[in-house]
């Protein structure tokens, strides 16, 4: 698991167990009397649920969450009916993705005596998703992997302005900000769906079938299907050309 960290700390430490420094306890296992009111947005009802039982005990975390969405439409009239001071944002939704949730949500997130922040929380770590949402308005952007205890730390963070991310989507950001050059537009790429673009990144990282609909709570026939499609509208005949294209990309 990593831990967020502000995109203006780098660190050259590599590795999956390396972790940014910190100051002050993480764990809010002891009862907390502060609080910060959470939306979370995400199209998968188990992955909701699973959030909520991890930073849902207002108690011991602090977080309470005042409501749910599981689409655009939904998101953003969740929002607007609780005014959270934080929401969970999953990057690809129905109804045009987080990123059409934060356009929708500008003037609450613009308000200057209760801002409606944002925390993106995906499964993807593709750069011009991270990117997107930030330059939508979101305060930060943690992957699933995060632990329970990193992601109430990383609300808390969010709540105070802080702008949060996981330590290899900083670089990003940092690089995507210092550039005045609009990223290229790919062709190939815009012909995918959202979901497919998802499937697409794990086939090209080595993901089994079965474990990419683990990884996106969906069924492997359904996995099969978004191959199927995205080999078709890329004129591509298998994973391994599939692969290839990702890597060229830098997808992968």
């Amino acid at each position: 698991m990593t831990e967020p960290t502000d995109p203006t700390e780098r660190t050259d430490r590599t590795g999956p167990t390396d972790r940014t420094e910190r100051t002050g306890p993480t764990d809010r296992t002891e009862p907390t009397d502060r609080r910060v009111r959470v939306v979370l947005v995400d199209d998968h009802r188990m992955f909701r649920t699973g959030v909520q039982a991890e930073i849902g005990r207002t108690e011991s975390t602090g977080v309470e969450v005042v409501g749910e969405a599981a689409d655009v439409d939904q998101a953003v009239t969740v929002i607007k009916a609780t005014r959270p001071e934080v929401v969970l944002l999953d990057v690809h939704l129905p109804g045009g993705g987080g990123v059409e949730v934060l356009r929708r949500s500008a003037a609450l997130m613009s308000d200057t005596e209760n801002p409606v922040r944002f925390l993106a929380l995906s499964v993807s770590d593709a750069a011009e998703d991270v990117i997107g949402v930030i330059r939508g308005g979101a305060r930060g952007y943690v992957t699933k992997t995060i632990t329970g205890t990193d992601l109430v730390d990383s609300i808390f963070r969010v709540q105070d302005g802080d702008a949060v991310f996981s330590p290899r989507l900083a670089g990003f950001v940092l690089d995507a900000f210092a550039s005045t050059d609009a990223p290229p537009v790919d062709e190939d790429m815009d012909r995918l769906t959202q979901r497919e673009r998802e499937v697409l990144r794990l086939i090209a990282r080595g993901y089994a079938y079965k474990e990419i609909a683990k990884q996106l709570f969906i069924s492997v026939k359904t996995v099969e299907s978004h191959v199927s499609a995205v080999l078709r509208k890329l004129q591509l005949s298998n994973r391994h050309e599939l692969t290839r294209w990702a890597t060229a990309r830098r997808l992968v």
